[in-house]
């Protein structure tokens, strides 16, 4: 006898339906999982075996024949145990067979019967809204997660004795409940901008950033807060919308990383140690999973000491911060996750920042600063739209009283300059100004004459390349949104120019 049940699985951090396919029948006591199960899923016939013993449930002795559709995809995880269970149990006739047709089921089965968590259980539900499901039967661990997605009834289970109650049509159990604002974690942060010392044109720098959602290098001494203005840099970007949560949510569940939260409320910033290798920052590995660049979607990734990564994993970064995503290639499979993040990073002025600092401030060299910068390559430093120098903090700010700007206030005039962007762009799809293509340039970024000689004697004696000449523009561009201007003046090129401090270097 054949049964058929629909259960999802994932590549990357996209699911895609697997159809769990049972078949019973007379011959010689066999179970055989097919359609390229990993050793997870065959042990699958422990868990399950146990499971329906403690639960009550007779275990066939006949042949059992499991077959994972599609049969060319690579299965792995645990969650087909429940399928593969309720499969099984329908050859027993204890509930109608019909209504495995309407659900999507999955869940690890523990040997007494009780449904474990699984990993991507929102993309899953994502999945089995578009596909048109009644709804789908996930371990009750699962539930707030998968609660986030709206139009599909959630039914989160204890066990498999729940489940086959359910399948009978207990009165007793009904779908999850939940509006979207109860699911959300409280927005919280527990650092803020007032509490930076000095540093006006540096906070200046990473508002312009945040406006425009541009990356940002800060160069500075050890101990001139470079890493606490980044840490605090998420407080004063906008809030997430509710799609850029699921977005995000999506990508941690399917990373396992969700633990116990039920979705990313507050935009990611992620901060890797500089020993980290490509494959930690960019992703990959023999089952690829998400790096770095994708756990910072719609955040910030941080690499302090920036010129202490080893270059082959910088000039990884080069890709992602131009296509917003990363795809991995493998022989079995390709992946691509998302990697819309905002880069901050910070490095010394040069190798030997601290030798000889005294109470006076050390200059590093020319030459000191071209053999340090030499590291981080030029192509790569060329995607940085703003290059800040941190100065060593003065004493008397050190010891000053007088409270800074709070981040609250810095982020309502970044919220109005996104507004604008998001007017600007809102037949294209495209969300900030950092993410303008060349024609978005020309068109939104034109210049008066005084602006062009300014640009003209920038690239001449500057040495800006073509991409830095874009770059410019578009953080003018912010700066004008931040002033609520329309056009681009000589003012805001002027601003722009000065962020580029580097270009001369390389």
């Amino acid at each position: 006898m054949l049964f058929k049940i629909a259960s999802a699985s994932l590549i990357g951090i996209d699911a895609y339906i697997v159809e769990v396919e049972v078949d019973i029948s007379f011959g010689m006591p066999a179970y055989v999982t097919v359609g390229l199960p990993d050793t997870t899923v065959r042990e699958s016939k422990e868990r399950v075996r146990a499971a329906l013993k403690n639960c009550g449930y007779s275990f066939s002795s006949r042949k059992i024949i499991i077959n994972l559709a599609p049969a060319d995809r690579k299965k792995e995880g645990s969650a087909f145990d429940l399928p593969i269970a309720l499969g099984i149990i329908a050859h027993l006739e204890v509930f109608p067979e019909e209504k495995l047709h309407e659900y999507l089921f999955l869940g690890e089965l523990a040997l007494d019967g009780r449904l474990k968590p699984q990993k991507g259980i929102l993309s899953i539900a994502v999945l089995a809204k578009e596909k048109g499901y009644s709804g789908i039967v996930i371990p009750i661990e699962n539930e707030r997660e998968a609660a986030l997605v709206q139009g599909i009834d959630i039914y989160a289970m204890e066990d498999l004795v729940q489940v086959v109650e359910f399948l009978n049509g207990s009165e007793s159990i009904a779908p999850s409940c939940y509006l979207p604002e109860e699911l959300l974690p409280a927005s919280e942060h527990d650092v803020d901008f007032e509490e930076i010392k000095g540093q006006q044109h540096v906070k200046r720098a990473l508002e312009v950033a945040a406006a425009g959602s541009h990356n940002i290098l800060l160069i500075g001494p050890p101990g001139a807060g470079k890493t606490m203005m980044a840490r605090r840099l998420p407080t004063i970007l906008p809030p997430m919308t509710f799609s850029e949560i699921l977005d995000v949510t999506r990508v941690y569940s399917a990373s396992g990383l969700l633990k116990n939260r039920n979705a990313i409320g507050e935009r990611p910033f992620c901060s890797p140690h500089h020993t980290i290798s490509g494959a930690g920052l960019i992703g990959g590995g023999k089952i690829p999973k998400p790096g770095n660049v994708s756990l910072a979607h719609h955040g910030v990734l941080f690499l302090d000491e920036l010129s202490e990564f080893q270059k082959h994993v910088l000039e990884s970064l080069r890709q992602p911060l131009e296509d917003g995503e990363v795809t991995i290639s493998r022989a079995a499979m390709t992946v691509t996750y998302p990697s819309l993040f905002m880069l901050v990073a910070a490095m010394n002025p040069c190798e030997d920042a601290m030798f000889g600092m005294s109470a006076s401030a050390f200059e590093c060299t020319g030459s000191q600063r071209m053999r340090y910068y030499s590291k981080v390559s030029g192509p790569l430093m060329d995607r940085i739209d703003i290059q800040v120098e941190v100065a060593k903090v003065e004493f008397k700010d050190i010891i000053s009283r007088r409270e800074g700007e709070r981040s609250e206030h810095i982020r309502e005039r970044v919220i109005c300059a996104r507004n604008i962007q998001t007017r600007r762009f809102k037949e294209r799809n495209i969300y900030n100004n950092a993410q303008m293509g060349n024609k978005d340039v020309a068109s939104y970024c034109s210049v008066d004459k005084d602006g062009e000689e300014l640009l003209e004697m920038a690239v001449d004696k500057l040495g800006f390349s073509a991409r830095a000449y874009n770059r410019v523009l578009k953080v003018a561009r912010t700066i004008a949104d931040l002033r609520g201007e329309e056009s681009i003046s000589v003012v805001h090129i002027s601003e722009a120019i000065q962020y580029r401090i580097l270009d001369k270097y390389f």
